[in-house]
């Protein structure tokens, strides 16, 4: 039997919106061996931008973040203990790299790990399942959505699922039909 690859690290942002002022306020990552880390941030006195869309999406409440997150320079730090000279992976590139250069740009604290798109790592057939591939990693896992660490788990169980041997894949349907 083919052997698995290492899984990637995901992260995952939950922000304040998108566009222009938005700012990262929960930090989401799945590491290799499966365990997840999330960090809340408390927002930087200059991030003032806030919408109320967004905070329907991720269901986080801006005195949440203030009375319970941590400050940018706390989450920058722990990011670089847990990812330092690793390459991790998100599947919304554009958004999270702007985000993480926010974080790290106000703590003062240079990013010691890279950035790169979920999509470097699966094919063009492989992309083409991604969505239904998705869609059956929630139902199956039953998280909160939009949350951070659950969506950077979410993601990286995509993956694996994608990526895995077309007979565990098999295996993988018989046992879900099963349940």
């Amino acid at each position: 039997m083919e052997q698995e690859r290492e899984l990637p690290t995901i992260i995952d942002i939950e922000a304040s919106g998108f566009g222009r002022g938005s700012y990262p306020i929960e930090v989401g990552v799945a590491l290799p061996d499966g365990k997840t880390h999330c960090f809340i941030v408390c927002p930087d006195k200059s991030w003032t931008h806030w919408d109320a869309s967004a905070e329907a999406v991720h269901g986080i409440p801006r005195n949440t973040l203030c009375s319970n997150g941590s400050s940018p320079a706390q989450v920058a730090t722990e990011l670089n203990r847990l990812l330092a000279g690793s390459t991790v992976f998100s599947d919304a590139w554009n958004y999270d790299l702007s985000w993480l250069g926010k974080l790290h740009d106000v703590a003062g604290i240079a990013q010691k790990y890279r950035l790169e798109t979920t999509r470097a790592l699966i094919s063009e057939e492989q992309a083409a399942l991604w969505h239904e591939t998705k869609a059956q990693v929630i139902n199956d896992l039953e998280l909160a959505r939009h949350r951070a660490s659950s969506d950077a788990l979410i993601i990286q169980e995509t993956i694996r699922r994608l990526c895995a041997p077309v007979v565990d894949r098999g295996a993988e349907e018989n046992l879900s039909s099963k349940r």
